[in-house]
């Protein structure tokens, strides 16, 4: 942020300052369903749906399925439907499908080639439940100590 900006947006509140727990690097290639919680970074190609808190998706990541996040940064080209609370394409990003959003960012030079809708508070509430109840064990019995 420079010195005449008004924009008064804090790392707290992008979730900018959180560490990346897990970075999936660009000879990755993942078939299948990915949840996860916590700050993610893709570098790699994922065939498949992702549900989770926080993503990067870098120049090089490639995801062909949907996803339901909470943030989103693309960087990359996503083949497939977005639903975000956050949503943030680069100038490199490349999507194809319909992105869902309360908050929607979108670089020049960015390619959005489908719909683009603004998600409403019940929307968002549904999102944000499922990230939530997508990310948690799917048997807790399984996790706990016996």
């Amino acid at each position: 942020m420079g010195i005449f900006s008004s924009k008064k947006t804090t790392p707290a509140a992008t979730g900018m300052n959180e560490p990346i727990s897990s970075i999936l690097s660009e000879d990755m290639l993942i078939t299948g369903e990915i949840r996860f919680k916590g700050k993610t970074r893709i570098d790699g190609h994922i065939d498949g749906d992702i549900y989770g808190d926080y993503l990067v998706l870098s120049e090089t990541g490639k995801i062909t399925g949907d996803v339901q996040i909470s943030t989103m940064i693309c960087h990359g080209t996503i083949k497939g439907n977005v639903t975000a609370e956050t949503f943030i394409a680069q100038a490199t990003s490349i999507i194809h499908g319909t992105v869902t959003a309360a908050n929607l960012t979108v670089e020049s030079g960015a390619a959005l080639n489908g719909e683009i809708k603004a998600a409403d508070s019940k929307e968002k509430k549904l999102s944000q439940q499922a990230v939530s109840s997508s990310t948690s064990p799917a048997n807790p019995q399984a996790t706990s100590k016996k």
